[in-house]
């Protein structure tokens, strides 16, 4: 069990009170009026900074505000709030599902008051989910459970240290854990001198606290056990301490904490080779067998579960939505049958009625609220939360530079691997999925890419990781040089988009620069 000390705030969070001003309370308003403080999450004694959930008074959502405290007189307190500021400014350019996008960053005098408290606030998506301390505040984790949260996260620092930016993970407080089990940097803001090695020994320590309970690194949160370290001053490995732990990622854990230049682990990739292998390995594992003789159907005392959810049935989720749908459709037709007797039992006898009888072959005048069927009308652009992959045989291609394709940059692309023969000789086709932060409706697809003849389906999915049966074609275009607009006229609200390539361009390769989503009014 692991004794964390809570202070009781006001916001009912019980997170440590940040002693650096008064004015930042539930309730107060923040950033010239715009944002009202919600419930503080965590507090950063190093910067120092405080973590709130907010609401944004423009457009009415929730939002992740790191309030940078401190007393502006103060030059070297400033300097450094103004360097973690540029550093989340860069930030703000990288799109990963394993970070919360940055919104905007404020400045003393510019969006933030003189008389607020504070030295500068990053405004962040609101990541919905769990506070990774609550986590583990009961026991620490198993060993694939712990493999499978910190891999979107040390996939998200792999993305940003190739774009040559420091994240700051190196404080679990700034961490939420999402309702689709990941870790995701919530509060962005890396420290002033925070390096690159920084983020791989902040990735170590969280994996570190997850299977052991405790921080390894100075400088954590109040409350929070440090853990134990040896006669040489380094710490002792998770497997010493729990021996259900596995030796490969007990040793990673450790060596990405190591300085050494010799064993060490230096870069996230490697990091996440190993945590792959232990996901693959120990997940198994975790699924348990109820316990004792239980009669099928039943549950009693006897019955053990893991914390996993149980394995989706998708024939059996389809049927279920296929008897929903016909039960929907019953009802329909009900309601028109009552409807149609009622509007004949209280409507007088068309022959009598006033005006001249219709002719049925007279033409009808368009209904200019039905032109173009319906067509959804563009709003405005829409950036995705994140683009990963979608594949359905094989490996991946080109996961990593999945991204390239949605962060504003024109030199970078996504690219497919190159095939011996046309889709679908090797497999049905590759595409990349979208995420949304919220389901939205989309009006236009653009396209830019140097690959013309590429032949791509647009599709809306029900989860991220969806069978193809699974999704919609509600668009397709073959695709020329340069800028391609896809019209989708069959668009309804979804969180998922696939761009789903059915056949490649000659040379049997394709490649997408940039996509761009615009939203339906």
């Amino acid at each position: 069990m692991v004794t964390t000390r809570r202070t009781e705030y006001p916001g009912g969070e019980g997170k440590p009170a940040l002693p650096a001003t008064d004015l930042l309370v539930p309730g107060a308003v923040v950033g010239e009026g715009r944002y009202r403080l919600l419930a503080q999450f965590g507090v950063d004694q190093r910067m120092p900074a405080q973590l709130w959930r907010a609401r944004d008074g423009q457009l009415r959502r929730d939002v992740a505000l790191t309030a940078l405290v401190g007393d502006p007189s103060d030059a070297e307190a400033a300097q450094g709030a103004r360097r973690t500021l540029e550093r989340a400014a860069h930030a703000a350019r990288l799109s990963h599902p394993g970070m919360a996008r940055v919104l905007d960053v404020l400045s003393l005098g510019n969006g933030v008051g003189s008389t607020e408290g504070m030295l500068g606030m990053i405004v962040a998506d609101w990541t919905p989910g769990t506070d990774l301390i609550d986590l583990i505040s009961e026991h620490p984790l198993p060993g694939g459970t712990a493999a499978r949260l910190l891999e979107p996260l040390a996939s998200a620092v792999e993305a940003a240290h190739h774009a040559g930016l420091v994240l700051g993970v190196d404080h679990p407080q700034r961490l939420r854990v999402t309702p689709e089990g990941a870790l995701r940097l919530a509060f962005p803001g890396p420290l002033p001198d925070a390096t690159l090695r920084d983020d791989i020994k902040g990735l170590g320590a969280i994996l570190y606290l997850m299977l052991t309970g405790t921080w390894a690194l100075p400088g954590g949160p109040d409350g929070l056990l440090q853990a134990t370290t040896g006669p040489n001053g380094a710490v002792i490995p998770p497997s010493a301490l729990r021996p259900h732990v596995p030796e490969e990622l007990s040793a990673a854990a450790v060596r990405s904490l190591e300085d050494t230049s010799v064993g060490g682990i230096r870069t996230s990739t490697t990091l996440i080779g190993v945590l792959d292998r232990v996901a693959e390995v120990e997940e198994p594992t975790e699924f348990l067998s109820p316990v004792g003789s239980v009669v099928p159907g039943a549950e009693d005392e006897t019955t053990v579960w893991t914390t996993r959810p149980p394995v989706r049935d998708k024939a059996r989720t389809r049927k279920l939505a296929i008897g929903v749908a016909a039960l929907g459709v019953a009802t329909l037709g009900v309601l028109i049958w009552i409807g149609t007797l009622l509007v004949g039992f209280f409507s007088d006898d068309t022959s009598t009625a006033g005006g001249p009888p219709l002719d049925s072959n007279q033409t009808q005048p368009a209904d200019p609220g039905n032109s173009q069927n319906n067509a959804p009308q563009p709003a405005g652009p829409i950036r995705p939360a994140g683009v990963e992959v979608y594949n359905v045989k094989g490996d991946p291609d080109n996961a990593k530079r999945a991204n390239n394709a949605a962060d504003d940059n024109p030199r970078t692309a996504w690219k497919t691997s190159k095939y011996k023969q046309q889709f679908p000789s090797f497999k049905p086709g590759v595409g990349l999925i979208a995420s949304f932060a919220e389901s939205v409706q989309l009006a236009t697809i653009v396209i830019e890419s140097p690959s013309a003849g590429t032949v791509v389906q647009i599709r809306t999915a029900p989860s991220d990781s969806p069978d193809l049966d699974e999704t919609k074609v509600i668009g397709e275009a073959t695709l020329e040089e340069g800028r391609t607009e896809i019209q989708l006229e069959k668009a309804e609200p979804t969180q998922w988009v696939i761009i789903w390539i059915t056949q490649l361009a000659d040379g049997n390769v394709s490649e997408i620069t940039e996509l761009g989503f615009v939203r339906a009014q």
